[in-house]
């Protein structure tokens, strides 16, 4: 098993193995008492059909209580209706705040979840069970919970840390393609922002090979960085890289688009804009569309760069008439760019370097 310890405001382990979904309820028992606490798993449909079952009987067997709440999939029900939904299934169950609650499945459950963990009874204690490549890779760490409003993405939320995550890449072998994919998106993020040599690595390897080391070398980046600035004031907003367009890609394509696809076209959007302010070349943004391209990623956005601006201002890293963008000058260096919100409109409704 593979350990990235993360000492934040709350300090927890990332615990990596094949097979450890299985072996969750003692895991769990590690760091919760069974005699004291109830788990109150939650999950969408897609997931709670596959690995509901063993995860509570996991619980159960390490002598948790349990109960189970089971939500539609999709990205639209990371909402305030299904919070809401989520609350009263809390009160109904009696949890108070020595009981925990379990986050199972992808990015959307763990930031629904990890948000009524962060405002339930002003806050409880949670787990984060990842079950695909993206959330056990990016989201799952680091304490970011959230949920949507019809202005824009992850813009109601707070700064909740779990107490455990238990990340089985087992669980990958049922996502289709796309959805793997989608978390290809963010380990090339890490290593455009941080590592110049684990670029190199995935432009060679087989992942496929190497999950529960890759895994590992993603989390063990964002320890880094979130250690440093858990509240994203300052060098964790570099993980954002690709996040302002991508996130504005998602909301004009009203989520057509999925999260790891609108990274990857932001990614590639923003190295374009970098060109075209001086701080990069086109040698960068060919070996990022190469990279993209091996790991069936989207590179080329068809869309109108004018319709991403308005989207764009409502970004979490506006501060007054001043948005922070995230540029990679060279392969595993990022840097943040205070640009004037009238400035990168001005950009966007013109052309960007090919």
């Amino acid at each position: 098993m593979k350990t990235v310890t993360v000492h934040a405001s709350v300090q927890y382990d990332v615990l990596i193995e094949k097979g450890s979904l299985a072996r969750c309820g003692a895991l769990c028992a590690n760091v919760f008492e069974p005699s004291k606490a109830t788990a109150a798993v939650i999950a969408d449909d897609n997931v709670a059909a596959l690995y509901l079952e063993p995860v509570v009987q996991s619980l159960k067997q390490a002598g948790f209580s349990v109960c189970t709440f089971v939500f539609p999939h999709g990205e639209d029900s990371k909402s305030h209706e299904v919070l809401l939904h989520i609350y009263d299934f809390l009160i109904q169950n009696n949890i108070t705040r020595s009981d925990f609650l379990v986050a199972l499945g992808g990015g959307v459950t763990g930031d629904l979840v990890g948000f009524a963990a962060a405002t339930y009874l002003r806050g409880i204690r949670f787990v984060q069970i990842p079950t695909t490549f993206l959330a056990a890779i990016d989201s799952s760490v680091g304490g970011k919970t959230a949920v949507n409003i019809p202005a824009g993405k992850n813009l109601i939320g707070a700064f909740h840390q779990p107490s455990l995550v238990v990340c089985d890449p087992d669980t990958f072998s049922t996502l289709t393609p796309e959805i793997f994919a989608d978390g290809c998106a963010e380990m090339i993020k890490y290593a455009m922002i941080w590592s110049e040599e684990f670029l190199q690595l995935l432009e060679s390897c087989d992942i496929q090979e190497r999950l529960e080391e890759i895994v590992a070398y993603c989390v063990d980046i964002k320890r880094q960085v979130v250690e440093q600035d858990e509240h994203d004031t300052g060098i964790r907003m570099i993980l954002n890289y690709g996040h302002t367009l991508g996130h504005a890609i998602e909301k004009v394509t009203n989520h057509a688009v999925s999260h790891g696809q609108g990274v990857a076209m932001g990614m590639v959007l923003i190295t374009r804009l970098g060109m075209k302010l001086g701080r990069c070349d086109a040698a960068l943004l060919h070996r990022l569309c190469s990279v993209l391209e091996r790991y069936h990623l989207p590179f080329h956005y068809d869309g109108a760069l004018s319709e991403l601006a308005e989207s764009c201002l409502h970004d979490k890293k506006r501060s007054g008439s001043t948005i922070r963008l995230i540029l990679v000058s060279t392969a595993g260096k990022a840097d943040i760019l205070p640009m004037d919100t009238a400035e990168l409109e001005t950009i966007l409704k013109g052309e960007l370097p090919c």
